[in-house]
Protein backbone atom coordinates (compact mmCIF):
# COMPACT_ATOMS: atom_id res chain seq x y z
CA UNK A 1 0.00 0.00 0.00
CA UNK A 2 1.38 3.40 -0.98
CA UNK A 3 2.02 6.22 1.47
CA UNK A 4 -0.84 8.13 -0.17
CA UNK A 5 -3.28 5.24 0.42
CA UNK A 6 -2.14 4.95 4.03
CA UNK A 7 -2.65 8.70 4.52
CA UNK A 8 -6.16 8.51 3.09
CA UNK A 9 -7.10 5.66 5.41
CA UNK A 10 -5.58 7.21 8.55
CA UNK A 11 -6.58 10.88 8.32
CA UNK A 12 -9.78 12.89 8.31
CA UNK A 13 -10.60 14.05 4.76
CA UNK A 14 -10.30 17.81 5.37
CA UNK A 15 -7.02 18.08 3.42
CA UNK A 16 -7.76 15.52 0.74
CA UNK A 17 -4.60 13.61 -0.15
CA UNK A 18 -1.63 15.91 -0.87
CA UNK A 19 -0.16 15.22 -4.33
CA UNK A 20 3.50 15.07 -3.24
CA UNK A 21 5.09 13.31 -0.25
CA UNK A 22 8.27 15.04 0.88
CA UNK A 23 11.10 13.16 2.55
CA UNK A 24 13.86 15.69 3.22
CA UNK A 25 15.13 19.16 2.42
CA UNK A 26 18.25 21.31 2.32
CA UNK A 27 18.21 25.05 1.83
CA UNK A 28 15.51 25.94 -0.69
CA UNK A 29 15.47 22.43 -2.14
CA UNK A 30 13.37 19.43 -1.10
CA UNK A 31 13.17 15.81 -2.25
CA UNK A 32 10.10 13.60 -2.42
CA UNK A 33 9.92 9.99 -1.26
CA UNK A 34 10.96 8.82 -4.74
CA UNK A 35 14.10 10.99 -4.63
CA UNK A 36 12.89 13.65 -7.06
CA UNK A 37 14.18 17.16 -6.26
CA UNK A 38 12.14 20.35 -6.25
CA UNK A 39 12.89 23.99 -5.57
CA UNK A 40 10.56 24.94 -2.74
CA UNK A 41 8.82 28.22 -3.56
CA UNK A 42 6.11 27.70 -0.93
CA UNK A 43 8.32 27.42 2.18
CA UNK A 44 5.62 25.71 4.20
CA UNK A 45 3.22 28.61 3.50
CA UNK A 46 5.77 31.37 4.17
CA UNK A 47 7.03 29.51 7.25
CA UNK A 48 10.43 27.96 6.51
CA UNK A 49 12.29 31.26 6.74
CA UNK A 50 15.74 29.65 6.75
CA UNK A 51 14.77 26.93 4.33
CA UNK A 52 15.36 23.31 5.28
CA UNK A 53 18.03 21.82 7.57
CA UNK A 54 19.68 25.21 8.14
CA UNK A 55 22.74 24.51 10.33
CA UNK A 56 21.90 27.27 12.83
CA UNK A 57 18.34 26.00 13.24
CA UNK A 58 19.46 22.38 13.57
CA UNK A 59 22.06 23.35 16.18
CA UNK A 60 19.67 25.54 18.21
CA UNK A 61 16.89 22.95 18.30
CA UNK A 62 19.26 20.05 19.02
CA UNK A 63 20.99 21.92 21.82
CA UNK A 64 17.73 22.99 23.42
CA UNK A 65 15.95 19.63 23.20
CA UNK A 66 19.00 18.05 24.83
CA UNK A 67 18.86 20.64 27.63
CA UNK A 68 15.18 21.04 28.48
CA UNK A 69 12.38 20.55 25.97
CA UNK A 70 9.30 21.59 27.92
CA UNK A 71 8.41 23.46 31.10
CA UNK A 72 4.72 24.46 30.66
CA UNK A 73 3.69 27.92 31.78
CA UNK A 74 4.16 26.99 35.45
CA UNK A 75 7.87 27.78 35.13
CA UNK A 76 9.86 30.28 33.14
CA UNK A 77 12.97 29.60 31.07
CA UNK A 78 15.57 31.83 29.47
CA UNK A 79 14.84 31.19 25.76
CA UNK A 80 11.29 32.60 26.08
CA UNK A 81 12.58 35.71 27.87
CA UNK A 82 15.35 36.20 25.32
CA UNK A 83 12.88 35.84 22.46
CA UNK A 84 10.36 38.26 23.95
CA UNK A 85 13.13 40.79 24.55
CA UNK A 86 14.42 40.35 21.01
CA UNK A 87 10.98 40.92 19.49
CA UNK A 88 10.43 44.04 21.57
CA UNK A 89 13.82 45.33 20.49
CA UNK A 90 12.94 44.81 16.81
CA UNK A 91 9.55 46.45 17.34
CA UNK A 92 11.18 49.40 19.11
CA UNK A 93 8.07 50.30 21.10
CA UNK A 94 6.78 49.66 24.63
CA UNK A 95 4.89 46.36 24.48
CA UNK A 96 4.25 43.00 26.15
CA UNK A 97 4.30 39.51 24.59
CA UNK A 98 2.20 36.35 24.90
CA UNK A 99 3.49 33.19 23.21
CA UNK A 100 1.16 30.63 21.64
CA UNK A 101 1.64 27.64 19.30
CA UNK A 102 0.26 28.93 16.00
CA UNK A 103 -1.21 31.82 14.09
CA UNK A 104 -4.82 31.04 14.87
CA UNK A 105 -3.96 30.82 18.57
CA UNK A 106 -2.14 34.15 18.41
CA UNK A 107 -5.30 35.63 16.89
CA UNK A 108 -7.44 33.97 19.56
CA UNK A 109 -5.29 35.73 22.16
CA UNK A 110 -5.68 39.04 20.31
CA UNK A 111 -9.44 38.46 20.08
CA UNK A 112 -9.72 37.82 23.82
CA UNK A 113 -7.47 40.78 24.63
CA UNK A 114 -9.62 43.08 22.51
CA UNK A 115 -12.83 41.57 23.88
CA UNK A 116 -11.73 42.39 27.43
CA UNK A 117 -11.06 45.97 26.37
CA UNK A 118 -14.42 46.18 24.62
CA UNK A 119 -16.42 44.92 27.57
CA UNK A 120 -14.62 47.26 29.92
CA UNK A 121 -15.41 50.18 27.63
CA UNK A 122 -18.98 49.10 26.81
CA UNK A 123 -18.25 48.42 23.14
CA UNK A 124 -20.12 45.79 21.16
CA UNK A 125 -18.68 44.77 17.77
CA UNK A 126 -15.57 44.12 15.69
CA UNK A 127 -14.71 45.21 12.14
CA UNK A 128 -12.67 43.06 9.77
CA UNK A 129 -12.03 42.84 6.04
CA UNK A 130 -13.85 40.86 3.40
CA UNK A 131 -11.70 37.94 2.23
CA UNK A 132 -9.43 38.37 5.23
CA UNK A 133 -8.08 35.23 6.89
CA UNK A 134 -7.27 35.02 10.61
CA UNK A 135 -7.59 31.31 11.36
CA UNK A 136 -10.01 28.42 11.72
CA UNK A 137 -10.73 28.20 15.44
CA UNK A 138 -14.06 29.75 16.36
CA UNK A 139 -12.81 33.12 17.62
CA UNK A 140 -10.38 33.58 14.73
CA UNK A 141 -12.93 32.25 12.27
CA UNK A 142 -15.41 34.85 13.55
CA UNK A 143 -13.03 37.49 12.20
CA UNK A 144 -12.33 35.70 8.92
CA UNK A 145 -14.15 37.24 5.96
CA UNK A 146 -14.29 34.17 3.74
CA UNK A 147 -17.90 32.88 3.61
CA UNK A 148 -16.82 29.56 2.05
CA UNK A 149 -15.01 28.48 5.22
CA UNK A 150 -16.92 30.61 7.75
CA UNK A 151 -20.64 30.39 7.19
CA UNK A 152 -21.21 26.69 7.92
CA UNK A 153 -19.80 27.08 11.46
CA UNK A 154 -21.92 30.04 12.61
CA UNK A 155 -23.50 31.61 14.50
CA UNK A 156 -20.48 33.20 16.12
CA UNK A 157 -20.11 34.57 19.64
CA UNK A 158 -19.61 38.23 18.68
CA UNK A 159 -20.84 40.68 16.06
CA UNK A 160 -18.22 41.15 13.31
CA UNK A 161 -18.90 43.57 10.47
CA UNK A 162 -16.98 43.11 7.24
CA UNK A 163 -15.85 45.86 4.88
CA UNK A 164 -14.03 45.74 1.53
CA UNK A 165 -10.28 45.52 2.04
CA UNK A 166 -8.43 48.69 1.08
CA UNK A 167 -11.54 50.91 1.14
CA UNK A 168 -10.74 53.57 3.75
CA UNK A 169 -14.13 55.27 3.32
CA UNK A 170 -16.00 52.04 4.04
CA UNK A 171 -13.79 51.41 7.05
CA UNK A 172 -14.45 54.90 8.41
CA UNK A 173 -18.20 54.43 8.03
CA UNK A 174 -18.14 51.06 9.79
CA UNK A 175 -15.95 51.99 12.76
CA UNK A 176 -17.99 53.92 15.30
CA UNK A 177 -17.60 54.55 19.02
CA UNK A 178 -19.12 51.11 19.69
CA UNK A 179 -16.41 49.28 17.74
CA UNK A 180 -14.07 47.18 19.89
CA UNK A 181 -11.29 46.60 17.38
CA UNK A 182 -10.39 46.46 13.70
CA UNK A 183 -8.60 43.30 12.54
CA UNK A 184 -6.56 43.73 9.34
CA UNK A 185 -3.70 42.06 7.48
CA UNK A 186 -1.08 44.51 6.14
CA UNK A 187 -1.34 42.44 2.96
CA UNK A 188 -4.12 39.88 2.62
CA UNK A 189 -2.43 36.51 2.34
CA UNK A 190 -5.01 33.81 1.67
CA UNK A 191 -7.07 36.20 -0.46
CA UNK A 192 -4.26 36.06 -3.01
CA UNK A 193 -1.37 38.16 -1.60
CA UNK A 194 -3.30 41.41 -2.03
CA UNK A 195 -1.53 44.57 -0.84
CA UNK A 196 -3.69 47.54 0.20
CA UNK A 197 -3.65 50.93 -1.53
CA UNK A 198 -0.96 53.30 -0.29
CA UNK A 199 -2.01 55.07 2.89
CA UNK A 200 -4.68 52.53 3.85
CA UNK A 201 -3.05 51.43 7.09
CA UNK A 202 -2.31 55.01 8.03
CA UNK A 203 -6.01 55.78 7.51
CA UNK A 204 -6.98 52.75 9.62
CA UNK A 205 -4.75 54.02 12.44
CA UNK A 206 -6.38 57.46 12.28
CA UNK A 207 -9.88 55.95 12.24
CA UNK A 208 -9.14 53.80 15.29
CA UNK A 209 -7.55 56.72 17.12
CA UNK A 210 -10.57 58.93 16.50
CA UNK A 211 -13.07 56.32 17.73
CA UNK A 212 -11.09 54.57 20.46
CA UNK A 213 -11.15 51.22 18.66
CA UNK A 214 -8.06 49.01 18.83
CA UNK A 215 -6.11 48.33 15.64
CA UNK A 216 -4.98 44.70 15.34
CA UNK A 217 -2.39 43.85 12.68
CA UNK A 218 -2.38 40.17 11.70
CA UNK A 219 1.17 39.56 10.51
CA UNK A 220 1.05 35.78 10.67
CA UNK A 221 2.43 35.58 7.11
CA UNK A 222 3.90 39.03 6.51
CA UNK A 223 6.37 39.36 9.39
CA UNK A 224 9.93 38.23 10.15
CA UNK A 225 11.50 39.58 6.97
CA UNK A 226 9.01 38.14 4.48
CA UNK A 227 8.30 41.56 2.92
CA UNK A 228 11.86 42.87 3.33
CA UNK A 229 11.08 44.41 6.73
CA UNK A 230 11.02 42.70 10.09
CA UNK A 231 7.32 43.58 10.29
CA UNK A 232 5.19 44.78 7.38
CA UNK A 233 3.50 47.49 9.45
CA UNK A 234 6.87 49.17 9.92
CA UNK A 235 6.99 49.95 6.20
CA UNK A 236 3.63 51.71 6.62
CA UNK A 237 4.92 53.88 9.47
CA UNK A 238 2.03 52.64 11.63
CA UNK A 239 2.13 50.96 15.03
CA UNK A 240 -0.90 48.80 15.82
CA UNK A 241 -2.33 48.27 19.29
CA UNK A 242 -2.05 44.51 18.94
CA UNK A 243 0.21 42.49 16.63
CA UNK A 244 0.01 38.77 15.90
CA UNK A 245 2.90 36.64 14.61
CA UNK A 246 3.55 32.98 13.77
CA UNK A 247 4.72 31.05 10.67
CA UNK A 248 8.13 32.49 9.75
CA UNK A 249 9.01 33.27 13.37
CA UNK A 250 9.76 29.63 14.15
CA UNK A 251 11.31 28.72 10.82
CA UNK A 252 9.29 25.48 10.80
CA UNK A 253 8.89 24.96 14.53
CA UNK A 254 5.41 25.75 15.90
CA UNK A 255 5.15 29.14 17.60
CA UNK A 256 2.82 32.11 17.64
CA UNK A 257 2.95 35.45 19.41
CA UNK A 258 0.46 38.12 20.40
CA UNK A 259 2.04 41.49 21.17
CA UNK A 260 0.12 44.23 22.94
CA UNK A 261 1.51 47.75 22.62
CA UNK A 262 1.19 50.30 25.43
CA UNK A 263 -1.92 49.80 27.55
CA UNK A 264 -3.09 46.91 25.35
CA UNK A 265 -0.16 44.88 26.63
CA UNK A 266 -1.50 45.11 30.18
CA UNK A 267 -5.14 44.15 29.60
CA UNK A 268 -4.85 40.52 30.66
CA UNK A 269 -4.91 39.81 34.37
CA UNK A 270 -3.42 36.71 35.96
CA UNK A 271 -5.37 33.66 34.78
CA UNK A 272 -7.08 35.39 31.85
CA UNK A 273 -5.30 33.35 29.19
CA UNK A 274 -2.73 30.58 28.91
CA UNK A 275 -1.10 27.87 26.83
CA UNK A 276 0.56 24.63 27.90
CA UNK A 277 2.98 24.61 24.96
CA UNK A 278 3.12 28.35 24.24
CA UNK A 279 6.67 29.63 24.56
CA UNK A 280 8.04 26.10 24.39
CA UNK A 281 11.84 26.20 24.93
CA UNK A 282 12.62 24.37 21.68
CA UNK A 283 10.39 26.61 19.57
CA UNK A 284 11.81 29.71 21.24
CA UNK A 285 15.35 28.53 20.55
CA UNK A 286 14.38 27.99 16.91
CA UNK A 287 12.87 31.47 16.70
CA UNK A 288 16.02 33.05 18.12
CA UNK A 289 18.06 31.22 15.47
CA UNK A 290 15.71 32.56 12.79
CA UNK A 291 16.08 36.14 14.04
CA UNK A 292 19.85 35.74 14.16
CA UNK A 293 20.07 34.49 10.58
CA UNK A 294 17.50 36.38 8.51
CA UNK A 295 19.39 38.85 6.31
CA UNK A 296 17.03 41.66 5.28
CA UNK A 297 19.47 43.02 2.69
CA UNK A 298 19.60 39.62 1.04
CA UNK A 299 15.81 39.35 1.11
CA UNK A 300 15.44 42.73 -0.58
CA UNK A 301 18.02 41.88 -3.24
CA UNK A 302 16.62 38.49 -4.24
CA UNK A 303 13.03 39.75 -3.94
CA UNK A 304 13.72 42.52 -6.44
CA UNK A 305 15.37 39.97 -8.73
CA UNK A 306 12.35 37.63 -8.49
CA UNK A 307 9.79 40.36 -9.13
CA UNK A 308 11.71 41.90 -12.01
CA UNK A 309 12.19 38.49 -13.56
CA UNK A 310 8.54 37.51 -13.30
CA UNK A 311 7.33 40.87 -14.58
CA UNK A 312 9.57 40.45 -17.63
CA UNK A 313 7.75 37.26 -18.62
CA UNK A 314 5.33 37.83 -21.49
CA UNK A 315 2.63 35.20 -21.74
CA UNK A 316 -1.14 35.52 -22.32
CA UNK A 317 -1.89 33.55 -19.15
CA UNK A 318 0.15 35.85 -16.90
CA UNK A 319 -1.89 38.95 -16.08
CA UNK A 320 0.50 40.45 -13.54
CA UNK A 321 2.51 40.09 -10.35
CA UNK A 322 1.56 41.53 -6.97
CA UNK A 323 2.77 41.34 -3.40
CA UNK A 324 5.78 42.47 -1.43
CA UNK A 325 9.26 41.07 -0.85
CA UNK A 326 9.51 37.29 -1.14
CA UNK A 327 5.73 37.03 -0.87
CA UNK A 328 4.22 37.33 -4.32
CA UNK A 329 1.28 36.15 -6.36
CA UNK A 330 1.36 35.44 -10.06
CA UNK A 331 -2.06 36.69 -11.18
CA UNK A 332 -3.52 34.73 -14.08
CA UNK A 333 -5.82 35.84 -16.86
CA UNK A 334 -7.83 32.62 -16.47
CA UNK A 335 -8.69 30.39 -13.46
CA UNK A 336 -5.78 28.03 -14.15
CA UNK A 337 -3.87 28.17 -10.86
CA UNK A 338 -4.27 24.43 -10.15
CA UNK A 339 -2.97 23.67 -13.64
CA UNK A 340 -0.02 25.97 -13.08
CA UNK A 341 0.77 24.37 -9.72
CA UNK A 342 0.85 20.93 -11.38
CA UNK A 343 2.94 22.17 -14.30
CA UNK A 344 5.42 23.79 -11.92
CA UNK A 345 5.76 20.57 -9.90
CA UNK A 346 6.39 18.60 -13.09
CA UNK A 347 9.14 21.10 -13.90
CA UNK A 348 10.66 20.72 -10.41
CA UNK A 349 9.21 23.76 -8.61
CA UNK A 350 6.69 23.90 -5.76
CA UNK A 351 4.23 26.79 -5.83
CA UNK A 352 0.76 27.14 -4.33
CA UNK A 353 -2.57 27.55 -6.14
CA UNK A 354 -3.95 30.13 -3.74
CA UNK A 355 -7.01 31.39 -5.62
CA UNK A 356 -8.40 30.15 -8.95
CA UNK A 357 -6.51 32.96 -10.68
CA UNK A 358 -3.57 33.47 -8.29
CA UNK A 359 -0.51 31.37 -7.47
CA UNK A 360 1.49 32.09 -4.31
CA UNK A 361 5.26 32.32 -4.70
CA UNK A 362 7.02 32.47 -1.32
CA UNK A 363 10.46 30.83 -1.28
CA UNK A 364 12.61 30.58 1.86
CA UNK A 365 14.32 33.85 2.76
CA UNK A 366 17.68 32.18 2.10
CA UNK A 367 16.86 31.45 -1.54
CA UNK A 368 19.81 32.27 -3.80
CA UNK A 369 19.96 34.48 -6.88
CA UNK A 370 20.76 31.39 -8.95
CA UNK A 371 17.67 29.60 -7.65
CA UNK A 372 15.55 32.65 -8.42
CA UNK A 373 16.96 32.76 -11.94
CA UNK A 374 16.24 29.08 -12.54
CA UNK A 375 12.60 29.56 -11.56
CA UNK A 376 12.19 32.67 -13.71
CA UNK A 377 13.81 30.90 -16.66
CA UNK A 378 11.41 27.96 -16.32
CA UNK A 379 8.29 30.06 -15.77
CA UNK A 380 7.34 30.71 -19.41
CA UNK A 381 7.27 26.97 -20.16
CA UNK A 382 5.29 26.37 -16.96
CA UNK A 383 2.73 28.96 -18.06
CA UNK A 384 2.56 27.39 -21.49
CA UNK A 385 1.91 23.96 -20.03
CA UNK A 386 -0.74 25.34 -17.68
CA UNK A 387 -2.44 27.10 -20.57
CA UNK A 388 -3.01 23.77 -22.31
Amino acid sequence: MSLYDRFEQAFMPNYGVPPIALARGEGARVWDVDGRPYLDFIAGIATSSLGHAHPALVEAVSRQVATIAHTSNLFLHEPEVLLAERLLDLLNAPARVFFANSGTEANEAAYKLALKYGRREGRSFFVAAENGFHGRTIGALSLTGKPSIRDQFGPFPVDVRFVPYGDAAALKEAVTGDCIAVFLEPTQGEAGVVPPPEGYFEAAREICDSTGALLVADEIQSAIGRTGHWFAHQAEGVTPDILTLAKGLGGGMPIGACVGFGDAGKLFDKGDHGSTFGGNPVSCAAALAVLDNVDLDHVKTVAARLRTGLESVAHPLLKGVRGRGLWLAAVLAEPRSADLQRAAAEAGFLVNALQPDAVRIAPPLVVTAEEIDSFVAAFPAILQEAAK
